[in-house]
């Protein structure tokens, strides 16, 4: 399994983690104001990074590339900035908005990328492009 991969899978059952235990404080204390942050922690840090670590698992020269490191890069830190400027802003303070704004659209810059290298990817790209045999 490529390093990215492995890094990818790594960073998501960090997320997980982090989302699950904000899932249980919230049952906890009966408090679920912070459940747009708990959701978009499952979803963009545990699911999505999964999904890319699966990608890449099953393309392994796509995560060698230069492309794929910034793509995880930028990704990444996006949903670092946006997980707890969401759950702060939620827990009342709305000053952290224009930083949740801008992490998103780091992320969404992101998930751009991640469309380039799969439309790039010339071994797909090629797969296709043969002919039948039979």
């Amino acid at each position: 399994m490529p390093a990215l991969s492995q890094l990818y899978f790594k960073t998501a059952i960090v997320f997980l983690v982090i989302g699950i235990a904000a899932g249980i404080h919230m049952s906890i204390t009966g408090d679920h104001s912070v459940m747009g942050a708990h959701a978009h922690t499952n979803l963009l840090g545990w699911v999505t990074m999964a999904l890319f670590g699966t990608y890449f698992a099953f393309e392994p020269e796509t995560a060698h590339s230069r492309l794929a490191r910034i793509q995880y890069g930028v990704y990444t830190i996006g949903v670092v900035v946006m997980m707890p400027s969401l759950y702060f802003m939620l827990k009342g303070n709305p000053a952290l908005e224009p930083l949740v704004a801008i992490s998103s659209l780091v992320v969404f810059a992101g998930i751009l990328l991640f469309a380039v290298v799969i439309f790039s990817n010339k071994k797909m790209a090629a797969s296709k492009a043969a002919p039948a045999t039979g």
